[in-house]
């Protein structure tokens, strides 16, 4: 079986990472993750880290066929239309995006116009879904916890895991969100740990932890299953449920939660601009 060539980038302000899956044979290629810079305090957004992204598959001659979302990101705005726009492909997410889409809808009052059917993405997989990228077979399968739509995707040797799992010093991610379970997540982490120990592993963060130098967003399945702080072997359900329902408990929100899961949960678009001709984000009180 082929084996993807993947090229990451990372964004030390969200401390994302991006990866690129590209198939040797004929370039075609599946983009996870992707970042539209903006800040908070003056609410600008801005194209450079995809412009980044643009750049690199233009200078290869690549031809973009995914623009891949694992989940629906609570700590970055998606870059994904644009990247569409510039580059073609389909946006694609797990099915389950329609419950994030339920229960946020209620949370933003977004009203009539906002439909929670998931039609803002061109493609809603399915778990054990099977589909292509160039002559690479993928496979993807759910992996909800941290969030109910997250998805595993799987090209040849390489797996694009999301938040379901950070490096093996850091952990797991956090399910205190809306629709989020600890004990969901342990059962899908287990679901990961069946693939080859050899498969590499590609996470959507990394937080350095103290003593480490330098950010990673590569490691193995084999390397999770034997280091991993909160989810090694021999680490039970109720031993890791316990531990992560009292850490999520002490962790504040991310920063850019409400702007993220607003504009993310319509595929990247922004809300639909006032009379004025301005987008505008809500920030609900005392919701979250």
């Amino acid at each position: 079986m082929e084996n993807p060539e993947v090229i990451s980038w990372f964004d030390p302000d969200t401390f994302t990472g991006t990866h690129l899956a590209i198939c040797p044979q004929t370039g075609r290629c599946a983009i996870f993750d992707s970042v539209l810079d903006f800040d908070p305090a003056s609410g600008r957004t801005s194209r450079k880290s995809a412009d980044r992204l643009i750049e690199y598959i233009r200078n290869r001659n690549l031809s973009v066929q995914w623009i891949i979302e694992t989940h629906a990101h609570a700590d970055h705005l998606s870059a994904a239309p644009y990247l569409k726009q510039e580059l073609g492909g389909g946006i694609g997410i797990g099915q389950a995006i329609t419950q994030v889409q339920e229960t946020f809808g209620k949370v933003f009052n977004t009203g009539h116009e906002f439909k929670t059917d998931g039609r803002q993405f061109d493609h809603l997989f399915e778990d054990g879904e099977k589909y292509r990228v160039g002559e690479l077979e993928a496979r993807c399968f759910h992996t909800p916890g941290h969030t109910p739509a997250c998805m595993t995707h799987v090209i040849g040797d390489a797996a694009f895991v999301g938040d379901t799992l950070f490096m093996p010093d850091y952990g797991t991610a956090r399910c205190d969100f809306p629709g989020g379970d600890a004990a969901t997540l342990y059962d899908s982490v287990q679901k990961i740990f069946q693939l080859p120990d050899e498969t590499r592993v590609f996470l959507c963060h990394d937080y350095l932890p103290e003593g480490r130098e330098e950010y990673v967003l590569e490691t193995t399945v084999g390397k999770q299953k034997r280091e991993n702080i909160h989810l090694q072997q021999g680490i039970s359900r109720d031993e890791f449920v316990q531990m992560r329902t009292e850490r999520d408990a002490g962790l504040d929100m991310p920063r850019l939660i409400l702007p993220s899961v607003q504009v993310n949960m319509r595929a990247g678009q922004m809300p639909p601009a006032d009379d004025n001709g301005v987008s505008y984000l809500k920030l609900p009180l005392d919701q979250l």
